[in-house]
């Protein structure tokens, strides 16, 4: 393209063409002058184009340099190349025509401007900046040339000072010139960006014009171009850090980088702070003219303008009255400058208002974005190498590549060392000055672009800070974004005292301070919240605007993404949300999320529709902060949970005495941020629980109940997470999760262990298969419920325990069931409610069913654990120590079952002591042979005659007064009314059960060493149960003493050994003489009967002497006579001396007299073996001939002579147990016909089955079984089961005993062994059906009816087991018989009752029933004997003389009663007797006359005018039935025709 190696004269011919270029340049003519420049432009170009193909020629060609002399001749450098020389001598000649001199090169020159010279000269530095950094003599120029010439020219500049006095000065200062200023700065950029590396020091000196040029005190525009310049610097982040490089980080040198960000934030402040007068500047021009243009002080506010008129708002900045617009002045990461580009302008142009403003806010912004960028560019390189470092360095396959990879990485440590520091520099020369202008336009932004932008800067520096460790300042921009998101002056001390600390630090521009103004309270944004503030004590209310609201989504945005980076400013952080959350109203839900609460919680809170529209976006993004933390390394993790319990702690100190609701965003974020961590949980799980446990503790209800919930769920999710390994393999873990559950249990707040027991529950029902070790915790938190604690709490602590043994006892360890079974012993205890100590006590025995199915499995398993414990204490020096030590553990378990249920056999209630106690002697019972036999030493010392003790001390010292009721409406049965009374019955039950054992297990403890001294003490309790002054303690005494007499037991295989020991131990003494208290004398025993028996052989087991010889036999009777005397102790008590006997009922303890005791339980004991005996026995000669049978009737007879006197006072206290006696002693008689058909059968030479005597007898006996047996007995059960009747317990007795004796004695009536017996039997149903002792006056109707059913039940046994058998009965007895069915048959009442009890206490169903039997008996037709025939006889004779009198009393009645009706029960039975004689006469027909006699029909037919006598009734029923009796009379009227028989009649 060029002529590479031009000749001299074509040189010359250049530099002339170029010289007549400049002055066509300057001629007048216009198209000539533009033409001529445009050429210049061209021919420089084109000069310095041909050095660029120049070098291009030779860039192959090494040359040796050559040193560069002073600049002393003004001809070209003989070192460059012809067209180098040209470019230079041409480069030359401009900076001395700019500087006004003579040009070398360009001979002809006279003139040319500067605006032009200044204009080639940028064209040519910045088209052709490698020709000056290649050729080491270009580099010169720009040196010794160009920048003294650009500072030269700047000297106006620098010194005008606008609005300054120039009169004293002794010169007049140059007023700065717009186009040649504008021109230099250009330069100055072209300069500062191409060839920083060649001019250091002359770019300090530039860089701190430009500072300069910012000044207040400068015209507008000139701040304007030197703002425009910074901008183009500030978006080149590599020279930025080369400024840092050379000025900042040298010592003496400048600060430049900080200079540059400190006067671009004091030039925004002073844009802020002084009034505009930015236009005014440029009324007048450079030569005193004015220009046109209008100023913007003389305007009002066009964005309030636009506001009033309904037009958009224009985005501005406002602070303190002072209005700025926002301009868009170039694209983000460029600088395009407006005023810099005005080359054609002369005069300073007017700057728009708001200009200025808009370039440094965007100086900042790309200043901020530049830095950032390249810093995290670099440092994320520097963390990819050192990565790709690493792996390499560990695995180095020789020593020579050892020592080139340890140079390599001491050289990687240098390079990130230097380039840290550098990182480090940068910020910390530019964050203050940064943070004080963003901070200041962030207050006075009014538009949410700009807020968003300026937010955005501040986010960046906050992270970039905080990825470099760099804390205060990381902590400035933290607070800076934080005090934005609340409303103004609001009362958060830990910003407040960040915020102090910063607002007293200033920052310098060139050694200058400048100090930080504070933020405008004023806010011109939109109110879209109104809420309480988050204080002690609140003072109003806060507003949050839209602009809190942007800053909080930034805070939350930094948060959520820089979290690793944040470390202590998550206080600032946290703190900041808490408070906003606070103020928007947000509450903790479930798992911790923030949901919008309701409206009645904050009455003062008022929100817009926007902000609720962004309120679940907020919520949302809140949580997803904290999900993200899951992401953060475990030292940011500690930061944020730190921060959080820090937050708590104030939350916690704010609710104390406060009632108000707490700020519970901490709890729930703490719980939020464990939740999501649990794949890590070790490494925060004792911080977090620790402080949860704290806040557990506080006073306020709400604080604590969140404390509690936020734990329990960690715990709860903890144990289901899937940690790695499994929680079942890692013992460690569980504990740790299990261990702040168990912690709880110090707490004394009732909600917070309601919290804690319902967390065990959820737990055992989802995870309690695999709680493994664990299970101590678990269980220890059951029974950590102490009895104060109430009684929901101890509801649902039982039903985890419940639920634990019933479901779980097969899956936790065996070394876990000493713990359950003391836990539940411990709710046994419990006094707060019955119900769950006695079902704890249900639990006790369903354990040990447990242990005894799985004894095997349970055993083993803990002979394992003791045989590692055993290692551990010898290994230790230490001797094992574990509760009834040395028994073998599976013994120990049982040991401490029984321990626990003789604790509670002494607990204060009675029932609990009743049920302990029986489940206590039942297990022992049961599951006794599971034990080791040395064992049982311990059981019968530690457990049996421990309890014996503490039941007789307990029982001696308890209270004898009287206890009204059991609680609530529960009566108290007068036998236990008494805590005296109700300790004897445990004492009772304890020794009954002691001495049960003693004698069920007798092989096993016989062959203890002390089964001697065991013996002593047993009998030893049995004596001083004997010697109570309690009736019930000391019968239970002689019980247990014949059960441990008791040789021969039903005993288990299991429990007889091998080979039986010998018993060696001789009982010569079974218990000591008792001593009769109050009388000093021995009870001495005179029965010579039980002296006779106690002579037999005791070795051997006693034989019923019914099989005895007959020599035996003969004392039957006075076994009889002797056991009859004992039933009659239940009516007629014996007598000791003289002292007068009186019954218990009657007597007056305080009187010195002597008290029978109560016979009637010993009476029917011996009435049961009378009946046991006789059943035995009645086949033998000796019963049947002395009348056994007649005597035992006449003993009953004697004692039901007084029935209602003996009933109601001895009777009625035993009534039960002798119904059930006498229950013995039907069953027992039924039997006695067969046997007493056998007996006599033997006696009378009929013992033949076959005879026809013992068919009849064996017939009767079933017909009476069934009849009796079957239908009366169980009438009779079912009226006194219920203990409702007591004169029917007597009646029943007797009625049965005859009417079964009367069964046997009917057969044999004329053998005369039973003549004396019939008597007897006509007087006791005498007695029994017509007493003559008077009913208790408190006998109530429906006991009356009840006695009046037995009653007709007895004459239903004499029609159908005595009438129908007359001939084999004496006459006497027959007529007896009949007199009793006719006395019964005429009403009878008591005087006692009133007179409206009167038709229901008349006796109406016996006396039918009486009435019946006579008029059965009496219409009798088949009579085959005389004896038949007579008792029909009689029978009518009754009947009609019955009628007779009946018809006579009710003739006198109806006479008497006027017009009165006549009782119901008369009028029936008027009627019943005119049917009868209806049905009588009509019988009387039928019937042959040859068995009517004439009596008969003599008083039939004296009826007959009683019958007239009774036509004036009144009573239509009775007419009727009187017409019925009157019509068979018709056929009396004349005496019936005679027959004739051989002629006679």
């Amino acid at each position: 393209m060029y002529d590479i190696c031009p000749k001299l004269d074509v040189i010359s011919g250049t530099s002339k063409a170029i010289v007549l270029c400049f002055r066509l340049h300057f001629t007048k003519d216009n198209i000539t002058n533009n033409t001529a420049a445009a050429t210049v432009r061209q021919v420089v170009t084109v000069v310095f184009e041909r050095v660029v193909a120049e070098d291009e020629c030779y860039k192959d060609v090494i040359e040796q340099p050559i040193g560069i002399l002073g600049n002393s001749n003004r001809r070209s450098v003989s070192t460059l190349k012809p067209c180098a020389k040209d470019a230079y001598m041409l480069f030359q000649d401009l900076c001395q025509l700019v500087n006004a001199d003579a040009p070398y090169w360009l001979v002809g020159m006279t003139e040319m401007t500067r605006t032009f010279g200044l204009e080639l000269l940028e064209s040519v530095l910045n088209d052709f900046p490698q020709v000056f950094l290649q050729h080491q003599e270009f580099s010169f120029l720009l040196k010794e040339r160009v920048c003294p010439l650009v500072i030269k020219l700047f000297s106006p500049n620098i010194k005008f000072r606008q609005g300054s006095s120039t009169s004293s000065s002794p010169a007049p200062v140059e007023k700065p010139y717009f186009p040649i200023c504008m021109r230099l700065l250009r330069v100055v950029s072209v300069l500062i960006k191409q060839f920083y590396s060649l001019l250091v020091t002359e770019c300090e000196i530039f860089l701190s014009l430009l500072v300069k040029f910012l000044d207040a005190d400068k015209p507008q525009w000139l701040r304007a171009v030197a703002v425009e310049s910074i901008h183009r610097l500030c978006v080149q982040p590599q020279l930025l850090r080369s400024f840092c490089q050379s000025y900042d980080m040298k010592q003496h040198s400048t600060k430049v980088f900080r200079d540059i960000v400190n006067a671009l934030g004091s030039f925004i402040q002073s844009l802020f702070l002084v009034p505009n007068t930015g236009n005014a500047s440029t009324a007048t021009s450079q030569t005193g003219g004015s220009v046109p243009g209008g100023t913007a002080s003389t305007q009002t506010n066009p964005g309030m303008l636009g506001m009033g008129g309904g037009v958009t708002v224009l985005p501005a900045f406002e602070y303190r009255g002072t209005w700025i617009p926002i301009l868009s002045v170039s694209a983000q990461g460029s600088a395009k400058a407006t005023y810099l580009e005005m080359l054609d302008k002369v005069e300073p142009p007017t700057i728009p208002e708001g200009y200025a403003m808009s370039v440094a806010f965007h100086c900042l912004l790309d200043l901020v974005r530049g830095i950032t960028n390249m810093i995290e560019e670099e440092l994320g390189q520097v963390e990819t190498d050192g990565e790709m470092t690493t792996p390499d360095a560990q695995s180095s396959p020789t020593h020579s590549s050892d020592l080139q990879d340890l140079g390599s990485t001491s050289d990687q440590t240098d390079k990130e060392t230097v380039s840290r520091a550098v990182w480090e520099e940068m910020v910390n020369a530019c964050w203050c000055g940064l943070l004080a202008a963003l901070s200041l336009l962030l207050d006075a932004s009014t538009d949410e672009a700009a807020t968003e932008n300026i937010l955005k800067a501040e986010l960046t520096m906050a992270a970039l800070c905080g990825r470099l460790g760099l804390v205060t300042s990381r902590d400035a921009f933290i607070t800076a974004i934080c005090k934005s998101s609340l409303p103004p002056h609001y009362a958060l001390t830990v910003l407040n005292t960040t915020t102090t600390s910063l607002s007293s630090k200033s920052y310098s521009i060139q050694g200058q301070n400048v100090q930080m103004i504070s933020p405008s309270s004023e806010s011109h944004q939109q109110v879209v919240a109104v809420g309480q503030p988050l204080a002690l004590q609140p003072q109003g209310t806060v507003m949050l605007t839209s602009k809190n609201i942007q800053c909080m989504r930034t805070l939350l945005s930094l948060a959520h993404c820089h979290g690793a980076v944040l470390g202590t400013s998550w206080q600032l952080v946290l703190a900041t949300l808490q408070h906003l959350v606070w103020i928007l109203g947000l509450k903790p839900g479930v798992g911790g999320a923030l949901k919008p609460g309701r409206a009645v919680e904050g009455p003062s809170t008022v929100l817009t529709t926007a902000v609720m529209t962004d309120l679940p976006v907020i919520s949302n993004i809140l949580s997803r902060l904290f999900e993200s933390s899951q992401y953060l390394d475990d030292v940011s993790l500690h930061h944020l949970i730190n921060a959080l319990c820090s937050l708590s702690l104030e939350a916690m100190d704010m609710a104390y005495g406060n009632n108000k609701e707490p700020s519970l965003f901490a709890v729930a974020k703490l719980l939020e941020t464990g939740l999501v961590n649990m794949h890590r949980i070790e490494i925060l799980w004792r911080p977090l629980t620790g402080h949860l446990l704290e806040v557990c503790q506080h006073p306020n209800a709400r604080m604590r109940e969140w404390g509690a919930e936020a734990l329990t769920s960690l715990i709860k999710t903890g144990l289901s997470f899937n940690h790695d390994p499994a929680l079942s393999q890692n013992q460690r873990l569980q504990l740790l999760l299990l261990n702040p559950l168990k912690e709880l249990s110090n707490i004394n707040h009732p909600d917070i262990r309601l919290k804690q027991l319902e967390c065990v529950l959820q737990i055992l029902q989802s995870q309690g298969d695999s709680l493994g070790s664990g299970w101590p915790l678990v269980l220890g938190v059951m029974g950590a419920i102490r009895n104060d604690q109430g009684e929901s709490l101890i509801r649902t602590a039982f039903q985890c325990l419940q639920l634990v043994v019933t479901d779980f006892l097969p899956t936790m360890p065996c070394t876990c069931l000493q713990i359950v079974v003391d836990v539940a012993g411990s709710f046994g205890l419990h006094n707060q409610e019955l119900n769950i100590s006695l079902t704890s006590i249900g639990l006790l025995w369903n354990i040990s069913d447990y242990f005894f199915q799985r004894g095997e499995i349970i055993e083993k398993e803990l002979n394992k654990e003791e045989a590692v414990l055993q290692k551990q204490a010898e290994e230790k020096g230490v001797t094992l120590n574990r509760p009834f030590h040395p028994a073998p553990p599976f013994d120990c378990l049982w040991l401490c079952l029984y321990a626990k249920l003789g604790e509670l056999c002494v607990d204060p209630r009675p029932a609990v002591r009743k049920s302990a106690g029986q489940t206590l002697f039942s297990t022992v019972g049961a599951h006794g042979t599971l034990l080791q036999h040395s064992t049982w030493h311990t059981v019968i010392w530690k457990v049996l005659f421990h309890l014996l003790d503490r039941v007789r001390e307990s029982s001696t010292t308890a209270d004898k007064e009287k206890i009204e009721s059991g609680g609530g409406n529960i009566l108290i049965h007068h036998s236990r009314d008494t805590a005296e009374k109700q300790w004897a019955e445990t004492w009772v039950l304890t020794l009954a059960g002691v001495a049960r054992i003693f004698n069920t297990r007798r092989y096993l403890l016989q062959s203890l060493g002390d089964f001697s001294q065991a013996w002593d003490v047993l009998l030893d309790h049995i004596q001083s149960a004997a010697l109570s002054k309690n009736n019930e303690v000391s019968l239970a005494a002689l019980k247990s003493f014949q059960e441990i007499l008791q040789i021969v037991s039903p005993i288990r295989e299991t429990d007889k050994p091998d080979t039986p020991p010998a018993i060696n131990v001789p009982v010569p003494v079974l218990i000591g003489t008792v001593t009769a208290t109050g009388f000093g004398r021995s009870f001495m025993r005179t029965d010579s009967i039980g002296e006779r028996i106690g002579r037999y052989n005791a070795t051997e087991p006693p034989v019923a002497i019914c099989v005895g010889s007959e020599s035996m036999q003969i004392m039957y009777p006075a076994i009889f006579d002797q056991l009859l005397a004992f039933v009659e102790f239940s009516c007629k008590p014996p007598q000791y001396g003289q002292l007068e006997t009186k019954h218990i009922a009657n007597a007056k303890y305080n009187q010195a007299e002597w008290v029978a005791l109560n016979y009637v339980p010993f009476a029917e004991r011996s009435l049961e073996v009378v009946v046991d005996l006789y059943q035995k026995t009645a086949c033998h000669k000796a019963v049947v001939n002395e009348r056994v049978l007649q005597n035992i009737i006449k003993s009953l007879a004697d004692c039901k002579a007084v029935p209602f006197l003996c009933i109601t006072t001895v009777l009625s206290r035993s009534k039960r147990s002798a119904m059930i006696s006498h229950m013995f002693i039907f069953v027992v008689l039924c039997a006695v016909p067969h046997g007493a058909v056998h007996a006599y059968a033997y006696g009378f030479g009929m013992e033949k089955k076959g005879s026809p005597l013992f068919k009849k007898c064996s017939k009767c006996r079933l017909k009476m079984a069934k009849n009796v047996g079957h239908s009366n007995w169980f009438l009779y059960l079912s009226a006194n089961v219920r203990g409702e009747t007591l004169s029917g317990l007597m009646s029943v007795f007797i009625l049965f005993s005859i009417c079964k004796t009367d069964l046997f004695a009917r057969q044999h009536a004329s053998s005369g062994k039973f003549d004396s017996m019939w008597p007897e039997l006509a007087s006791t149903f005498e007695n029994f059906l017509f007493t003559k002792s008077s009913p208790p006056d408190n006998l109530s109707i429906q006991e009356f009816q009840r006695n009046e059913s037995i009653d007709v039940e007895v004459v239903q046994l004499i029609s159908t087991e005595i009438l129908p058998y007359a001939n084999f009965i004496p006459k006497e007895f027959v007529g007896q018989i009949m007199t009793m069915l006719n006395k019964g048959s005429i009403h009878s009442q008591s005087s006692s009752f009133t007179e409206a009890e009167i038709d229901i206490r008349m006796r109406e169903e016996f006396s039918k029933m009486c009435f019946e039997t006579l008029l059965q008996f009496s219409f009798s037709n088949k009579v085959t004997t005389p004896q038949e025939g007579y008792i029909s006889r009689m029978a009518l004779s009754v009947l009609l003389k019955r009628s007779q009198d009946v018809l006579y009393r009710y003739i006198e009645d109806e006479r008497l009663s006027g017009k009165c009706p006549l009782p119901r029960q008369q009028v029936t039975e008027i009627i019943f007797v005119l049917k009868a004689v209806s049905t009588l006469i009509d019988s009387l027909k039928k019937t042959q006359p040859e068995n009517v006699d004439a009596n008969t029909w003599a008083q039939v037919i004296a009826l007959y005018p009683t019958l007239v006598e009774c036509i004036t009734c009144s009573s239509s029923e009775v007419c009727s039935a009187l017409k019925e009796a009157l019509v068979p009379f018709k056929d009396f009227m004349h005496p019936p025709a005679s027959k004739v028989q051989n002629g006679e009649s």
